[in-house]
């Protein structure tokens, strides 16, 4: 430790106690550090200026958990490859690309949204859904199995407009239905699935009442192909009466308590003591009660849940199994059974790790699922010589993860600022030192000289408990105290003892866009979406706009508490075409996360785009588009009246800034129409029609919205982010 000796040494005015102590306060020239530190500097250049984008795909295991819908380009981007393994290298669309034309100012060609920004891809969700099917249907066909699969989605996930009604568009070929567990989501689906295949199903799950009974009866008679899951064993009486009302012939299911259990964070669903379905002696007394009504002919569905991230297939065998065997004794007790839905539990692989060991990941792959399902219904069905039933599945997370990027800025970073030795004025600290603390100073200056890092930093560390002390107790300055702060830096990074973990300040709140990191540890993938052709030198955390302490990321894929990350280029046209500006990008965050997000500080939602793979020369185009959730609304959505806030500041701008009373109120109301998330620089969005600010990228689909809302000219209005 020979620069550490020379630093602490060298600001000891002459050398030796006597000398300081006798008031000589010039100090000796510092002796600079070693030319390895140099040599150290230039090694990193070399093996910065050979770090490649396959580097960067290792390094954040994108070829692992992104495989087969994302990857890195050659410059150094985020690559999309919407149609999956089957994207042809000019179909790929480059994520910068994408960010650059939503957020550009519309003066320059962009869109003029803000960042966070969520962007979806439904050419994703077409691919997931086609995956899906394609493996059930492959495993049907190799193990001859005398049925079909028939899935559903749980619009839980994601109960997004758009992102529902693609799924019901995609799904119509192979009867997709869908899954809803209250009753605004059954309004959703059943309103959704008009426009679908009228043999798809509609599973309605989830505590009833009669109101929830008898709006499923009624979707039944609409014709839509609904089944009524009993969660609860009193919930049999009320469908028995409500559908003798209404003249309806119900289909029933019933939601089973197994006794397999998922011991992972996911399971506790799961088990005798789950919180959802009925133990045995409770199905025996539903098929008593359908039976004395003449109805048990209306039972035809078991449903059952494992849970969710099933993290491999012996498990999820197992449970199957134990349903099946379930499903076989209700065909002899004389129920007219149909269907097996297995739930959800198809878990993502969000480490890339291949791990069954982890909630985080999965040992399995799509085709695994589907043979391992497949064949834990067809062995038992054949042993009790039971007709196959149709496969059905609720695999929401497998559906929407990847379909969804949220993108955010990182705006600062924040390291400390650490002082060169000639910078430190050691007799000015030591003029109101205490004794104990003088001897400290000698102590830490002695443990230098002898290379010992150890006792360094001990009494480093005491020199400056000592001070923080003498501070509280009002006998040591602030300047002082921030002398003392930079000592105690300076020795730390001498002997490698500091923190190298820098804070990078995000555009984003946690609670909104990210809850489940928050609330039950969930952690997706995060990565820089471009500037991946060159080495990251810093590692990170990141810290959210909100006055939380829980508003930070600090823990990442791979089991990591930093992310490796990019100096950032200060405004500078470097950045890999970003123009300064450092984006990141969170990735298989697709499912729960809108829906569960709050508005902690009124951080409201992020803007919505979607894009879809196009032949132009960019390989996408911008279907539609949506600002993010403005100051106003999140104030709304708090029983606030912006419009009455307004006149209040207004009137008081009138009263006490008379002269610049109108500019300050435009001002204000500016900020109202705003997101409450920072921008560096101002911009203008898009226009939009009254028809909830819905952009439409080409003149067509812009007039035929025109037409549709009856928006008049005048009726149009712009949504002004500046």
């Amino acid at each position: 430790m020979p620069a550490l000796a020379c630093c602490v040494d060298a600001a000891v005015a002459p050398p030796g106690y006597a000398a300081f102590i006798a008031g000589d306060s010039s100090l000796a020239a510092a002796v600079p550090f070693s030319s390895s530190t140099t040599a150290t500097a230039a090694s990193g250049d070399s093996v910065s200026t050979q770090w490649s984008p396959s580097h960067s795909a290792a390094l954040y295991r994108i070829d692992s958990w992104g495989v087969p819908y994302f990857s890195v380009n050659d410059s150094g981007n985020i690559a999309v490859r919407p149609h999956g393994v089957s994207t042809s290298a000019h179909q790929e669309i480059d994520l910068l690309k994408v960010v650059k034309k939503v957020s550009d100012p519309k003066s320059v060609g962009g869109l003029g949204l803000q960042v966070p920004l969520i962007v979806r891809f439904p050419d994703m969700l077409k691919n997931r859904l086609e995956s899906l099917q394609s493996a059930f249907e492959s495993a049907v066909q190799a193990q001859g199995y005398g049925s079909h699969y028939q899935g559903v989605y749980p619009v839980k996930c994601n109960q997004d407009r758009f992102v529902v009604e693609d799924i019901v568009k995609f799904g119509s070929p192979f009867r997709f239905g869908l899954e809803a567990g209250s009753k605004p989501e059954l309004l959703l689906a059943m309103n959704c699935l008009c426009k679908g295949n009228p043999e798809a199903l509609l599973v309605c799950n989830g505590f009833k009442d009669s109101e929830y009974i008898s709006l499923a009866l009624l979707a039944r008679k609409l014709a839509l192909n609904t089944v009524i899951v009993l969660e609860q064993e009193e919930e049999v009486n009320l469908v028995i009466e409500i559908s003798k009302k209404l003249s309806v012939r119900p289909v029933i299911g019933l939601r089973a308590k197994l006794r397999t259990k998922h011991s992972g964070h996911f399971g506790s669903t799961s088990g005798e003591k789950g919180k959802f379905g009925l133990t045995t002696n409770q199905i025996l007394s539903v098929v008593k009660e359908l039976h004395g009504s003449g109805m048990l002919d209306c039972l035809q569905l078991l449903h059952f849940h494992i849970g969710s991230q099933i993290p491999s297939t012996a498990l999820l065998q197992d449970g199957v199994g134990e349903a099946a065997q379930i499903y076989s004794e209700l065909v002899r007790l004389g129920a007219n059974m149909k269907v097996i839905d297995i739930g959800g539990g198809l878990g993502i692989d969000y480490d890339g790790s291949k791990s069954g060991n982890s909630d985080l990941s999965v040992s399995y792959g799509l085709e695994e699922y589907a043979s391992a399902v497949v064949n834990a219904i067809r062995v038992v069905c054949d042993k009790k010589s039971i007709k196959h039933p149709i496969i059905c599945s609720e695999s929401g997370r497998a559906i929407v993860s990847h379909h969804s990027v949220l993108i955010f800025e990182a705006m600062g970073a924040a390291a400390p600022t650490i002082p060169a030795v000639n910078q430190i004025n050691i007799p000015f600290i030591m003029e109101s030192l205490s004794e104990d603390a003088r001897a400290d100073y000698w102590n830490l200056s002695d443990a230098a000289m002898r290379h010992d890092n150890e006792t360094c930093l001990f009494y480093a560390d005491k020199l400056k408990q000592r001070c923080v002390e003498q501070f509280k107790e009002g006998t040591l300055g602030i300047e002082q105290l921030g002398a003392v702060d930079a000592l105690f830096d300076l020795v730390m990074k001498m002997i490698g003892g500091s923190d190298p973990v820098r804070t990078y300040l995000v555009n984003l709140s946690i609670f909104t866009s990210i809850p489940d990191f928050w609330s039950i540890g969930q952690i997706f993938p995060i990565v820089p979406i471009h500037r991946l052709d060159e080495k990251p030198a810093v590692k990170g955390v990141l810290s959210d706009l909100t006055c939380d302490s829980d508003g930070k990321i600090d823990k990442f894929i791979g089991g990591q508490t930093s992310l490796p990350l990019h100096e950032l280029d200060g405004g500078s046209a470097a950045g890999g075409g970003a123009k300064g500006r450092y984006y990141l990008g969170m990735f298989l965050g697709g499912a729960y996360q809108e829906a569960l997000g709050g508005v902690h500080n009124l951080f409201g939602g992020p803007s919505v785009v979607t894009v879809l793979q196009s032949d132009g020369p960019q390989s996408f185009a911008v279907t539609r588009a949506m600002p993010g959730t403005s100051c106003g609304d999140v104030l709304r959505a708090m029983q606030h009246e912006p419009e009455l806030m307004f006149d209040t500041i207004k009137h008081r701008a009138q009263e006490f800034c008379i002269f610049d009373a109108a500019a300050l109120s435009g001002s204000i109301a500016r900020t109202f129409h705003n997101m409450p998330y920072l921008e560096l620089a101002s911009s203008c969005s898009l226009t939009a029609l009254n028809n909830g600010g819905f952009y439409y990228c080409n003149e067509e689909d812009y007039n035929a919205a025109s037409v549709e809302s009856g928006a008049s000219e005048d009726e149009q209005w712009s949504y002004c982010i500046a």
